[in-house]
């Protein structure tokens, strides 16, 4: 397995999964332990995908963990449909997961923001408009904790534009609280963030640029250069993010900014990019992060490889 220092330093590793090992400064009292994360689930009626999720939830619940953490995009999708539609959606989710039983820590991701899309219908001044409708099933959009001497971030990366799209930025008011909380840690803390856009990714390097270029920053959060500061005084051994739904590692300063690959897939139609529907294992040992990717045999109905 291999180990890096803390220098400026970029690798990159597709689906195959290869595991990293950072961050050597953990006080005494941090202590092992196993956990999943598992992103993009993508639950919908169609295409199988309840089906789907079930199976990989059963296959989740074999592992010995201590809790999991979902990455976002819980449901597709919110964005664009009226609130019976979008209610639907987030009940068969909140069925779905009681499969996986385990404590389970939830991320927002932009297909969980409800009636953003002026198709939908739905006024801005609708109940549950925007994030209000993922508060109400999951709690805050972002929050910390702490577990066996790790202290987790859980960031909110997805921003409702006044032109009513969505874009990755963590707005000003969180940046205040990620501050502070920062301040919170005891020096030398292992610390691991979770973000459902990502902060740092490769994916613009693996695919043609757009017929038309994107109106906002949907790929990677926009002002990542203002967050990404705050992190290196401390010993954050792990960023985990979701949305682009391919398994991939980038080491930016000597920290692992993990991408994981879509429980869903293609959106349910198979491979994304060569990475299968599956989820993640990560290690916590001795103050270090090591990940493997876990697939669970899923056969879409409807393949459409990409």
């Amino acid at each position: 397995m291999p180990t890096f220092n803390r220098r400026n330093f970029l690798a990159l590793t597709g689906a195959t999964g290869l595991s990293l090992a950072l961050g050597s400064n953990a006080p005494e009292h941090a202590s092992n332990f196993t956990f999943l994360f598992l992103t993009d689930t993508h639950l919908q009626p169609e295409l199988n995908a309840a089906v789907g999720c079930h199976q990989c939830f059963q296959k989740a619940r074999t592992i010995k963990a201590d809790f999991a953490i979902q990455g976002g995009d819980h449901v597709f999708d919110a964005l664009g449909v009226g609130r019976d539609r979008a209610s639907s959606l987030f009940n068969l989710y909140g069925e779905t997961e009681q499969v996986l039983g385990m404590k389970l820590h939830h991320t927002i991701g932009n297909h969980d923001c409800f009636g953003v899309y002026p198709l939908s219908g739905v006024s801005p001044s609708a109940p549950f408009y925007g994030k209000k409708m993922f508060e109400d099933h999951f709690g805050k959009t972002y929050y910390s904790f702490d577990h066996k001497g790790v202290h987790f971030i859980v960031l909110d990366s997805v921003a409702i534009t006044d032109d009513r799209a969505y874009e990755g930025r963590v707005d000003s008011a969180q940046i205040d609280w990620l501050v502070a909380d920062l301040r919170t840690i005891q020096a030398g803390t292992p610390i691991i963030v979770i973000t459902h856009i990502p902060l740092v990714t490769a994916f613009n390097s693996y695919v043609p640029p757009p017929a038309q270029p994107y109106k906002h920053a949907s790929l990677a959060v926009a002002n990542a250069h203002q967050v990404l500061p705050l992190f290196e005084s401390h010993n954050v051994i792990g960023v985990l993010q979701g949305h682009t739904h391919i398994n991939e590692q980038v080491v930016w300063k000597g920290v692992p900014y993990i991408t994981g690959g879509a429980v869903c897939g293609n959106w349910w139609h198979g491979l994304r990019m060569g990475t299968p529907e599956g989820f993640t294992v990560v290690n916590v040992r001795n103050g270090r992060l090591s990940t493997r990717y876990e697939t669970y045999g899923f056969q879409s109905v409807a393949p459409q490889n990409t």
